[in-house]
């Protein structure tokens, strides 16, 4: 795949938004925690709603237990992001995206890096396709991605199958690793021209496009940036 490279030096802000803005792209897809903005939101918020009692105490117990299973590696990434969503099974989408306003306005840690915000803004005015594409749950980066001016039929996250508003147990899409590329061929269907992602699980994602960046990197993509010639930024403020 084209890449713009990984140079010696790390980019400048304006260096780093010259060298996207440069290549034109008509179809962009970004990753969100660790991307667009610092941290993690769908584990926040996890965390956060349990604390909160969105959820029964029982649910949230046995999901604490699970997560902490997650974290020893008995359970995989795709089994935890999609338990993290069908754990809300009889609630109304309603609800939820009330809490996630409310966590995203109000108790999210994170921070939106400006940079990237001025990218996407910038993009899209020059008519460019831009798709948010998150293993996190779609409640909260619906609420994260109206300060990006996403709009939600653009919006690739863990999500599930809705009976009058009512959340049940079936998923629809898990979008991590593999899963990127996955829904990104089955819903726009068209080649992406620029992709950006902050760790592993968007490695698949960067290199189906033509254009591979990294943004604020796990050191694990970061090897992997560099043996592909991809393009390396860490937001202003993310590295000493």
């Amino acid at each position: 795949m084209k890449t713009f490279g990984a140079p010696r030096q790390p980019l400048t802000r304006q260096d780093f938004l010259e060298a996207v803005l440069r290549l034109e792209p008509r179809i962009a897809a970004f990753d969100c925690d660790g991307t667009l903005w610092s941290g993690d939101a769908g584990e926040r918020f996890f965390d956060w709603e349990i604390k909160q009692s969105i959820v029964p105490a029982g649910i949230g117990q046995a999901m604490r237990a699970r997560y902490i299973e997650y974290k020893a590696g008995n359970v995989t990434e795709d089994e935890m992001c999609g338990e993290m969503v069908t754990m809300h099974k009889g609630m109304t989408e309603d609800v939820m995206m009330t809490a996630a306003s409310n966590f995203m306005e109000h108790a999210f840690p994170g921070h939106i890096f400006p940079e990237m915000q001025e990218l996407v803004g910038r993009l899209q005015e020059n008519d460019c396709d831009v798709w948010a594409v998150s293993s996190s749950n779609e409640w909260v980066i619906r609420a994260g991605m109206k300060q990006f001016g996403i709009v939600e039929d653009h919006i690739l996250a863990t999500k599930v199958e809705l009976e009058n508003g009512v959340i049940t147990d079936r998923l629809a899409c898990i979008p991590s690793g593999a899963g990127k590329p996955k829904v990104l061929r089955e819903v726009v269907k068209k080649e992406i021209d620029a992709a950006f992602g902050n760790s592993r699980w968007d490695a698949d994602m960067l290199a189906m496009a033509h254009h591979g960046f990294a943004i604020n990197p796990n050191p694990d993509l970061e090897v992997t940036a560099r043996q592909h010639g991809w393009t390396i930024y860490f937001p202003d403020g993310t590295r000493e």
